[in-house]
C-alpha cells in the first residue's frame, strides 16, 4: 500500500482498478521553539474525559504550559494534577467556575473539553476576556450559538480552533485535495458513516434508568447545568451519558458523527448550509430506557446546487459499508475526459477508485498551515495571529455542528425542512426556528450581542 505524502503523485496503473491512497496516521507533532518570554500559558476547562488529552497535548508542546485547570467536579482535581505533573507540568491553579479562571490575566488561552452545552458560552466568555480558545466538537449545542461564537472570535480578534482534528492530518488533507481536483469526477454525493457501538458507561444501547438524588459532595451541579434547564441530578447524565439527553448532548450525530460529517462537507467543498433537510430514525434499545436521542438516525441534506450529503448513525450492531464503519464514501461522475469513480475515507485509510485510471498532477494538501497536530496548529496560529493559519477555524466548526443541529431538528419534528443559508433560518417555519436556540437560564446566557 502506497504511503500518502505531501506531494505524492498518483500514477496511471493499467493493472489495477483500485489505487490505495495509503495509510493515514497523525504525524508526530511539531512545534515552534520559543524562548521563555514567549511562553504560552493555557487553562483547561473540563478534564474528566477528552480534557485529559488536552492536558497532555498542550503540556508536551515546546513553549507551552498548562497552568490552570477548571472542572465543576472537585473529586477529580487530584487526578488532573497528577496527569499534569506526569506530562511535565507543575501544580496548577484550580477552579470550579470558568468565570473565575478567566480572571487569571496570565492565561493566554482556554482549552474547552466540557459537555456540549457549555462549549459556546465558554468560548464566548473566553473571547470577551481576551483569551484564545481551543474548543472541542461540536462547536455548539444549539444552532444559533455557533454564529455567536464566530462573531465573538472576530470581534475580539481571537484565535479559535475547533476540535475536528482530521483537518490537520496530512493524509486526509491529501485525499480531500484529490477529490477537489476531480480525480473521481464531480462529486455529487457524500455519505457519512457512524456505526459505533460500545458498552460500559458510554453505551449506545440501553442505558437503563437512574433515579434522581442529591448531587454528590464536591460536584457543583448547578454550574455543571450552566446554560441547560434546571433539573435534578441523576447518574445517567454525570458523567458521559449526557450525550443521549437533548438538554446536554446532540446524540451520536454530535459526538462521533460530527467528525465524519465535517469530512463529508469538506470533501463536497461546501462552506455553506444545505437548503433541504430530511431525517428519520429512532431510539432502539429493547426495553425503554432513559435516553432521549436516537441511536439509529439517517439524515439527508441537499445543497443549493443539488449536491447531497447523507449521514447515518447506528449505535447498534451493523455491517460495514465499503469496508468502513466510521468514515465517508464520496461518489463522483461527469469529470474531465469521462472520469468517474468513488473514494472511501475511513478512520485509518483512504481508497480511490478510478476506472479510467487517469494520471494526476502533484497537489498541495488543502487547508491551514500544514501542522499535522491540531494542538500544534493552534499554538502556531496563536503565535502568527492569523486566522487563516488554523486548520479548523471556528467558522468551519459552525458549518459542521450547525448541519448536525439541522438534522436533529428535522428528526425531532418528523418532517422535511427548508432552510435559507443566507439568513440561517428555516423558511416559513416558526416551530423549527424556535428550535435553533434555547430558552436562556440566567446567568448562563449565550448573549444576543457578543
Amino acid at each position: 500500500m502506497q504511503q500518502i505524502t505531501r506531494r505524492r503523485l498518483l500514477k496511471k496503473s493499467a493493472g489495477s482498478a483500485v489505487v490505495a491512497a495509503g495509510t493515514i496516521a497523525l504525524a508526530k507533532p511539531t512545534y515552534a521553539k520559543l524562548g521563555k518570554n514567549e511562553e504560552i500559558q493555557i487553562g483547561v476547562m473540563g478534564f474528566n474525559g477528552r480534557g485529559k488529552s488536552h492536558i497532555d497535548e498542550h503540556q508536551k508542546a515546546e513553549g507551552v504550559n498548562v497552568t490552570a485547570l477548571c472542572d465543576v467536579d472537585e473529586r477529580i482535581w487530584g487526578d488532573g494534577q497528577k496527569r499534569l505533573e506526569n506530562a511535565g507540568g507543575s501544580t496548577p491553579a484550580f477552579y470550579h467556575d470558568i468565570r473565575k479562571m478567566l480572571e487569571n490575566k496570565s492565561l493566554d488561552a482556554i482549552s474547552i473539553a466540557t459537555c456540549n452545552h457549555w462549549h459556546a458560552l465558554g468560548t464566548i466568555w473566553a473571547c470577551q476576556a481576551g483569551k484564545d480558545v481551543y474548543v472541542e466538537k461540536p462547536a455548539s449545542h444549539h444552532f444559533t450559538e455557533g454564529r455567536k461564537m464566530v462573531e465573538a472570535a472576530r470581534k475580539y480578534n481571537r484565535i479559535v480552533q475547533h476540535g475536528t482534528q482530521s483537518r490537520s492530518s496530512e493524509g486526509y488533507r491529501d485525499a480531500i485535495a484529490r477529490i477537489h481536483a476531480g480525480e473521481i469526477g464531480k462529486v455529487y454525493m457524500a455519505k457519512g458513516l457512524c456505526y459505533k457501538t460500545s458498552g460500559g458507561r458510554g453505551t449506545r444501547g440501553n442505558i437503563g434508568w437512574a433515579k434522581t438524588e442529591p448531587a454528590p459532595k464536591g460536584l457543583h451541579f448547578d454550574t455543571w447545568l450552566g446554560p441547560a434547564p434546571t433539573q435534578p441530578f441523576h447518574t445517567n447524565i454525570v458523567h458521559y451519558r449526557w450525550h443521549w439527553f437533548w438538554d446536554f448532548g446532540n446524540g451520536d450525530m454530535g459526538n462521533q458523527g460530527v467528525h465524519e460529517l465535517d469530512k463529508a462537507r469538506w470533501g463536497l467543498n461546501k462552506n455553506e448550509f444545505p437548503v433541504q433537510i430530511t431525517a428519520f430514525g429512532g431510539r432502539h434499545t429493547g426495553p425503554k430506557d432513559q435516553g432521549e436521542t436516537p441511536n439509529i438516525l439517517t439524515c439527508a441534506y441537499v445543497y443549493e446546487d443539488g449536491a447531497q450529503l447523507v449521514f447515518e448513525t447506528r449505535g447498534l450492531t451493523s455491517n460495514e459499508e465499503a469496508g468502513e464503519k466510521i468514515g465517508n464514501i464520496f461518489y463522483g461522475s461527469d469529470g474531465p475526459e469521462g472520469v468517474e469513480g468513488w473514494m472511501t475515507l475511513g478512520e485509518r485509510k483512504a481508497h480511490l477508485r478510478d476506472p479510467k485510471q487517469t494520471a494526476t498532477l502533484e497537489l498541495e494538501p488543502v487547508g491551514g498551515n500544514g501542522n499535522p497536530n491540531i494542538f500544534g496548529n493552534f499554538h502556531d496560529a496563536m503565535r502568527s495571529r492569523k486566522v487563516e493559519d488554523l486548520n479548523a477555524d471556528v467558522l468551519e466548526g459552525h458549518y459542521s455542528a450547525g448541519t448536525i443541529h439541522l438534522g436533529n431538528i428535522a428528526f425531532r419534528l418528523g418532517r422535511t425542512l427548508h432552510f435559507d443559508p443566507k439568513t440561517e433560518r428555516f423558511i416559513n417555519d416558526n416551530e423549527a426556528n424556535a428550535m435553533l436556540t434555547r430558552k436562556p437560564r440566567p446567568p448562563f446566557n449565550v448573549p444576543d450581542e457578543v
